[in-house]
């Protein structure tokens, strides 16, 4: 079954997870609606992400490099390699993103959606969360 998590201007439509394929990988599509944006560049400890543009731009910032992908381009994301993204368009934008393996889940981001209930979430509480599964928020240039 579909899962679909909203996170601010950012959609989630989880296609497989790591609980449906014994860990090899997460997929989902993701599509940001205009000017939102993943706010802590990070990292991932233990998989790698491959990003496939299906829809509109997404800008992503990968080890210091700008990246515009639109429809039909990919990029891949190795582990321990800083990256963030945003759609800086007037369009919505949407791409498939697969994780492997599979060890982040929907979990991770049903948390952060619940973080931001109510307005900007407690830093510290960010912080921790994303520690806890893996993503590592990238120190301050």
């Amino acid at each position: 079954m579909t899962e679909i998590i909203r996170i601010g201007g950012i959609e989630l439509r989880f296609l497989h997870s790591k609980d449906s394929t014994n860990s090899s990988l997460d997929m989902f599509e993701m599509t940001l609606q205009p000017n939102a944006r993943m706010p802590v560049p990070h990292y991932h400890e233990s998989w790698d992400e491959t990003v496939y543009g299906l829809a509109g731009t997404t800008s992503w910032r990968i080890d210091n490099q700008d990246v515009d992908l639109t429809p039909g381009e990919s990029v891949f994301i190795k582990r321990g390699v800083v990256h963030g993204f945003a759609n800086r368009s007037g369009q919505p934008a949407t791409c498939l993103c697969v994780l492997t393996p599979g060890t982040l889940g929907p979990a991770y981001f049903r948390e952060i959606a619940a973080l931001l209930v109510g307005g900007p979430p407690d830093p510290a509480k960010m912080k921790e969360t994303m520690l806890r599964y893996g993503l590592v928020p990238a120190p301050a240039p």
